[in-house]
């Protein structure tokens, strides 16, 4: 008996002493000394947790000196400072923007204290992260934290995959029947609180012309798109969406598009909704000047994400003269009619415009200016920018005000998942290291155009918010914080996926290994095979061996190789180096052959290990793994297609029948990978990519929602394997074979009403400009028998060149662009900065290299159809060459006429 009393004795002693652990106290005080909306809110994110955990919870207002309550406020606060003199805590006297610091020792309060009220919101939102964890809430901490970045966004396109009937590109009013999910408040307060707990801080909605489903002009009534009740709908869901969203920290951005008017206003006035190479119009100018003001003044607490490029002409004094006569002035009209001068942000999106030019245009007349610019275009290619592009964003950074980097449509990584926390990394210390950026906005990982909705095939639609959780939280955890331990970050990401598939932790490193792996491989194949950063291509569907051999035919986006991908040479520059026996530089696409099949392998085999320990959300593990193996099949294609076009390029310049039949094999294991990619996609996607229109045009075009499955795709892939494989035999036993057959291009009828010019015709020794001698010097024989149209050089750059024209059948313009960037040549059509590139289309070069002008670089052509009737075709300003019109039924096959020297053309091996 005195044995156990003796032993008691000394435990009571031990508690008093505190030497043993006592239980927590479960009854707790929340002290909430402010009643912001977003500490109201992080106050009961933390009393749930705790609740959770077993506590008891109270929220008060008033301050004790018991060790069991939590304090919540800012650190101006009164209350804050006086508990922590009390208590003597030295509170940090520093107020970063969204900062907060925890204290907490054994006899003291938990005080959360944050900067302001964000800080306060995401102090509550770590405690209770805590204690989800461990179960308890801490018994000591001193911590201080606060964000990297400025600005942590994610967005969501309120767009469709399709577009509307009588509509185009970027026009979708707000409506339930074709966006259900917008009036879906559960739905949005999922998101909202996904977006809050990664601290995500800024919230975008993309839209061509919101303003007409929003807001009502007295001077324009008739521009609303929608009824009564949907308008009333909007208006609630709007204001419900800003409330919450506020509550959680979160500043919603409407983005737009310039310029584009609403289509009743549109049909009111007799104009297009769009038209980007007509002038800035009076007219158009104070609607939109309206339509803003009423914006900012319904909703001040909104911002604005700008677009000047896609529906007007870029890169010009419109722009200047948009952003500062028009966009701001509205702004400023919408904030005098609230009688208030506190600025609503203003975002310049640095697209298809001088954005430097227009920022120092617009900081004198408006302070409360952010810039934004794409990462790595519509695609996610290297975390290692560099060159002009590079450049841009470095000048925009210095300008002096927030630069976002806008990680943007991801057109090389859909639909398959992706979730490599190291590339993520890297990426976002290249967005500070190289381009100096404090800023972040996400675009959805896969299926933007379908929110909120994945791909997947299951049965019931998955939404992206639950497959894609990786994604988001990857790019929140670095915006906050990059620069974190890789060796602790491997095992975060580790326990991430354990404890999402019931994993034991070296199961879980498993997955993230395949993660990692998988992470590379798209990345390094459009950087070194592809055609464009942009949501023309769609790399997971592959690509055509022309693409390959000869990818100036299609467009070549030449950026992504000098900016967006580390030094290195594309098939063509590495077959002609090896021909010459060059010396190589950088990353070469044998390189990438071999690496990306690596990464496959690697990804496989970590998948597999980890498969038999899964015990939790098996259908989507499953999920995560058929992506693997699809990453595989595909990396294996393309690796094997690369090295068929290396020997079928080298026969351009040895004449080796061998060459072809080195390639050939690798060819035909090329179509054996993809058949088994189409075996893997067929029963768990419902397509490749969620832009189904004609803007994609790689492997190939994509109208009415055509070849958007890879299933579409291998007949394509199977026919050009035979036509390769006959065309061998045909020169084993036809030594002219390939001799290209001329098809002279014969001219239409067509009666031209405006402007009144002289032709000329299309040989060698005719001038071009009917005001000056500029003479052509070489020009393919297939325009031999066309008449070109003889415009002014001087008007050409001053004005917008136009055409009126009668047609008696369908026909197609011929136009010749110059093949260089240069402010006095009109653009060339091109899909990645003008969504209209295609609506004629346009897009395509048919005869590249086709004629040769005196002093200038070399033309080509692309063609223009109209079907019968009066046309007026509106081009932008700069010098480009009419070169007639043909009927619609005249083939014009795609090749190289070689005016500027070009060796020979081998497309037809494979057409």
């Amino acid at each position: 008996m005195k044995k156990i009393v003796y032993c008691l004795t000394i435990i009571l002693w031990a508690i008093n002493e505190g030497y043993a652990q006592s239980p927590p106290s479960k009854s707790l005080q929340i002290v909430l000394t402010e009643s912001h909306p977003r500490i109201v809110f992080g106050v009961e994110k933390l009393s749930k947790a705790l609740n959770d955990a077993g506590y008891k919870t109270t929220v008060t207002k008033t301050i004790s000196k018991s060790a069991s309550q939590i304090i919540v406020g800012t650190l101006t606060q009164k209350g804050i400072q006086i508990t922590a003199q009390n208590h003597h805590l030295a509170l940090s006297d520093q107020k970063p923007k969204e900062g907060f610091q925890l204290h907490k020792s054994q006899n003291t309060p938990l005080i959360i204290v944050g900067s302001d009220a964000s800080g306060a919101l995401y102090g509550c939102l770590e405690i209770a992260e805590r204690v989800k964890k461990e179960g308890a809430l801490p018994s000591e901490i001193s911590i201080k934290d606060q964000p990297e970045m400025v600005l942590r966004g994610t967005c969501i396109g309120v767009q469709k995959p399709y577009y509307l009937p009588g509509r185009e590109v970027y026009e979708y009013p707000y409506t339930p029947e074709t966006f259900p999910w917008l009036y879906d408040k559960a739905l949005w307060l999922q998101y909202l609180d996904m977006m809050v707990e990664n601290r995500y801080n800024s919230l975008y909605l993309w839209n061509g012309h919101p303003f007409a489903s929003l807001v009502k002009l007295k001077d324009y009534p008739y521009a609303v798109e929608v009824d009564e009740t949907t308008f009333k709908k909007n208006e609630d869901m709007f204001r419900f969406l800003t409330s919450e969203a506020d509550k959680r920290g979160i500043w919603v951005i409407q983005m737009f598009y310039n310029i584009i008017v609403s289509k009743p206003f549109a049909e009111k006035h007799g104009i297009k909704t769009q038209d980007r190479n007509r002038p800035i119009l009076p007219l158009i100018a104070d609607y939109t000047r309206k339509s803003i003001a009423a914006f900012v003044e319904k909703y001040p607490n909104v911002g604005l994400l700008i677009t000047l490029g896609e529906a007007m002409e870029g890169q010009g004094q419109d722009d200047v003269d948009w952003f500062t006569k028009t966009i701001i002035p509205g702004v400023q009209d919408g904030l005098k009619a609230l009688g208030k001068t506190t600025e609503p942000p203003i975002v310049l999106r640095a697209h298809d415009t001088d954005a430097p030019r227009v920022m120092k245009a617009a900081l004198p007349l408006y302070k409360n200016l952010y810039t934004m610019a794409k990462y790595n275009g519509e695609a996610l290619t290297t975390y290692t920018p560099r060159g002009k592009w590079a450049d841009l964003h470095r000048s925009l950074s210095r300008i002096g005000t927030v630069h976002v980097e806008n990680v943007h449509i991801l057109a090389n990584l859909e639909p398959f998942r992706y979730g490599s926390p190291d590339f993520v990394q890297k990426s976002v210390q290249a967005m500070h290291s190289v381009y100096e950026a404090n800023a972040l906005h996400l675009y959805p990982q896969a299926s933007y155009w379908d929110w909120p909705y994945t791909a997947d095939k299951a049965p019931q639609r998955l939404l992206q918010l639950d497959r894609d959780w990786i994604w988001y939280k990857t790019w929140a955890r670095y915006a906050w914080n990059v620069n974190r331990d890789r060796s602790l970050e491997t095992n975060y990401w580790s326990s991430q996926l354990a404890e999402k598939y019931g994993l034991p932790l070296d199961k879980g490193k498993e997955v993230l290994e395949a993660y990692e792996q998988t992470g590379e491989i798209s990345p390094k194949l459009l950087r070194r095979y592809g055609i464009t950063d942009g949501n023309r291509q769609t790399l997971t569907l592959g690509m055509l061996m022309t693409q390959l051999i000869n990818p100036f035919r299609y467009g070549l986006f030449t950026l992504m190789y000098e900016s967006e991908a580390p030094e290195g040479e594309m098939i063509v520059e590495y077959t002609e180096k090896e021909w010459n026996q060059q010396k190589h530089l950088g990353e070469t696409p044998l390189m990438v052959a071999d690496e990306v099949v690596q990464h496959g392998q690697k990804a496989v085999s970590a998948i597999n290990r980890a498969t038999g320990s899964v015990t939790k959300n098996q259908e989507e593990f499953n999920r995560l793994k058929n992506d693997v193996y699809c990453q595989d099949a595909m990396a294996n294609f393309y690796a094997e297609k690369a090295r068929a076009a290396l020997a079928t390029l080298r026969f351009k310049y040895s004449n080796d029948i061998q060459d072809l039949e080195k390639a050939l094999p690798h060819l035909e294991k090329s179509v054996a990978y993809y058949t088994k990619l189409v075996a893997l996609t067929k029963d768990t996607y419902l397509y490749a990519n969620s832009m189904q229109t004609q803007q994609r045009k790689i492997p190939m075009r994509g109208a009415n929602g055509n070849y958007k499955t890879w299933s579409e795709m291998l007949p394509v892939y199977e026919k050009e394997l035979n036509t390769f494989k006959r065309k061998i035999d045909s020169l084993k036993t036809h030594t002219n074979q390939g001799i290209k057959q001329l098809i002279v291009l014969k001219p239409a009828i067509v009666k031209i009403q405006s402007p009144t010019i002289g032709e000329y015709a299309i040989v060698k020794g005719q001038s071009v400009f009917s005001d000056t001698t500029t003479l052509i010097s070489g020009v393919a024989p297939e325009l031999k028998e066309l008449k070109g149209l003889q415009f002014t050089k001087k008007v050409q750059q001053q004005n917008r060149t136009s055409i009126t024209f009668t047609a008696q059948e369908p026909v197609k313009l011929l136009v010749g662009f110059f093949n260089e960037k240069n402010p006095a040549y009109h653009p060339a059509p091109e899909l990645e900065t003008d969504a209209s590139a295609n609506d004629y289309g346009q897009a395509e070069i048919k005869i590249s290299n086709a004629i040769l002008v005196n002093g200038f670089p070399p033309a080509n052509i692309h063609t223009y159809s109209f079907g019968a009737g009066t046309h007026t075709l509106q081009l932008g300003r700069g010098l480009c060459l009419i070169l007639g019109f043909v009927k619609s039924s005249q083939e014009i096959p795609a090749f190289d006429a070689g005016m500027a020297g070009n060796k020979k053309n081998i497309d037809w091996l494979f057409e």
